[in-house]
């Protein structure tokens, strides 16, 4: 699985290799409901075909039928508007008081699309600068916290993983998790010390390092666009990342285990000087109750609560492992016995 960006990125590349013309669609800047962020991106070949996302299907359908109509004449990019008014917000299926603008970028050589995919693919964070008046583009350093910027005469957007994640454990659960966790486009790095569960490690766009939890840790050098996940199931290993993780602004912690491994855990991780309030932003058991049993579906469990902590959702407790089972066992009238 990959990101949408990569795939509208390597389809735009490769079309004009192929000679297609192309219409890279970005969406620059939204007021009201939106459907999609600021910065997101789809591509139009000269024929129709269409990779990426910028409305619930609408726009794009406009856009659609834009291209077979007109072709890809224009040279420059332009700025377009859709649902201004209520009828146009009813006609593209924008929310109620929905405003979306679009730049319309005809993709030729000098809009450096092969670079700025290689720079993608090679884990870069990147920052695009567009010429409106000439197409051109250029490349140059981002920061994570950068974003969208346009101001009529020049787009600058960001690509590249954004988010960082960093796993604990290469088993089979893991392989399911980082696959999911790549199209979400985090950079995802795996540790595992233990040389039978990396010998085979192979998924693509995640990089395998067989260093000590704690010390990858602290190489990682962990900022408030991280998140950790235990799923080794070993104390010997977890503990030692978390132990270190706790201590740092990742947005998000958290390990695999039941009720009574988590409250264990939590035992142990005192002993390393950890203060309530670090022990307090562990998540464990980690994920959302969804009923989940086969490593597939604990991985959508897992990046359900992942990805609602990095979007500022608090969960209620009902939704969250602990609270979701102790609730079921209360309307059952009595406790779990055989939980491990």
């Amino acid at each position: 699985m990959e990101s949408v960006d990569l795939e509208v990125l390597k389809s735009s590349a490769r079309w004009l290799d192929e000679g297609h013309r192309a219409l890279l669609v970005t969406v620059v800047k939204t007021w009201g409901s939106s459907p999609r962020p600021e910065g997101a991106m789809l591509a139009v070949r000269d024929d129709g075909l269409v990779i990426g996302s910028v409305s619930g299907g609408c726009i794009e359908d406009d856009l659609i039928d834009r291209v077979r109509r007109l072709g890809i004449e224009q040279q420059r990019p332009e700025a377009v508007k859709y649902g201004i008014t209520a009828e146009e917000a009813h006609r593209f299926g924008l929310p109620c008081g929905g405003t979306i603008q679009l730049v319309l970028e005809p993709l030729t050589k000098a809009s450096g699309i092969r670079g700025l995919l290689d720079a993608v693919q090679a884990g870069r964070l990147v920052a695009r600068t567009l010429d409106m008046a000439t197409g051109a583009a250029s490349l140059g350093p981002a920061q994570a916290t950068d974003g969208v910027d346009f101001d009529e005469k020049r787009l600058l957007t960001i690509h590249g993983p954004r988010y960082r994640m960093l796993v604990i454990g290469a088993g089979q659960l893991s392989r399911y998790l980082c696959n999911i966790a790549v199209g979400l486009d985090y950079q995802v790095t795996v540790c595992d010390p233990r040389e039978e569960y990396t010998e085979e490690w192979d998924l693509r766009g995640t990089t395998i390092v067989r260093t000590m939890p704690d010390d990858t840790v602290l190489d990682m050098k962990l900022d408030e666009r991280c998140a950790v996940i235990a799923l080794t199931h070993d104390p010997k290993l977890d503990d030692l990342a978390l132990m270190e993780a706790l201590k740092t602004p990742a947005f998000y912690v958290g390990a695999l285990g039941s009720r009574r491994n988590n409250a264990a855990r939590r035992e142990r991780l005192k002993e390393f000087d950890l203060s309530e309030a670090e022990l307090a932003r562990l998540h464990g058991p980690v994920g959302i109750y969804i009923g989940s049993r086969t490593p597939p579906e604990i991985a959508v469990s897992i990046l359900a609560e992942v990805t609602a902590a990095k979007n500022g959702v608090s969960l209620p407790m009902i939704l969250q492992v602990e609270g979701a089972k102790a609730a079921r066992e209360m309307a059952a009238g009595g406790g779990s016995a055989c939980e491990v």
